[in-house]
Formats: C-alpha cells, sequence, structure tokens
C-alpha cells in the first residue's frame, strides 16, 4: 500500500502541498534533521537561492542513504528568515517535489543557528 495523500475540497489549498498525508502500515519511516545551505566541507552557500538548492541536495543525499527518495517526502517544514524568500525556496522546491504534493508549514522566523543561514528545511520520509 502506497502513502495516501489527503486533500477534502472543504479545506482551502494556498499552494502546491497536500493537507495530510497517510502512511501505511509497516511503512519505514524517515525523520530528516532540518537541513541548512553548507556544503559537505561546511561552506555556507551564497545567497537564498544557492542556499534553497543545497538544502535540497543536502536532503536528497540522506533519503538516498535511507534508500529513499524526493518522492517518499510526506511532510515537509520550512524555516526562512524573510518573507522575501518564499518565491525562491517555492522555485527550487519545485526542482525536486512533484505531485502528489507532501504535506508542508512554511514558518518565518527570526533566525537561525548562524545569522548568515537564510533557510532550514525539515521532512519527514516514509517508503
Amino acid at each position: 500500500m502506497a502513502n495516501k495523500f489527503h486533500n477534502p475540497k472543504s479545506v482551502a489549498l494556498a499552494g502546491k502541498y497536500s493537507l495530510g498525508c497517510e502512511i501505511p502500515p509497516g511503512a519505514r519511516v524517515l525523520f530528516v534533521a532540518g537541513q541548512v545551505g553548507l556544503d559537505g566541507s561546511g561552506k555556507l552557500a551564497d545567497g537564498i537561492e544557492a542556499q534553497c538548492d543545497q538544502v535540497w541536495k543536502n536532503i536528497g543525499e540522506v533519503l538516498k542513504e535511507a534508500g529513499m527518495g524526493y518522492g517518499d517526502i510526506v511532510k515537509i517544514t520550512s524555516f526562512l528568515t524573510d518573507s522575501r524568500f518564499i518565491a525562491a525556496n517555492r522555485a527550487s522546491r519545485d526542482k525536486v517535489i512533484k505531485e502528489p504534493y507532501p504535506a508542508s508549514t512554511l514558518l518565518i522566523i527570526q533566525g537561525l543557528a548562524d545569522p548568515a543561514m537564510l533557510v532550514e528545511i525539515e521532512v519527514v520520509a516514509a517508503k
């Protein structure tokens, strides 16, 4: 049985995401810690677009290590330090996330662990 996404017509959607996701019994669940725009050598990408792309690359690597892919993501939580970054975040996400869209939450926060970090994203995947 595959993951089942729920989008009742009685609840409005404000973007490319699902309102809920049901994971079948016996599925493997992977919680990916919040990823930031650091590459493998610890260098922070320059600018919001590059940081978002690096975040999704990092998430992809963790998923791959667990034998999963972007299509196994059931929940995304994105943290941005400025609402002006929403478009860049969505553009980067749209490069890797396709239908059926995972459940998703976006938060605008005051800051991250390092003031130069502009975005952090955590996901839950199930397969």
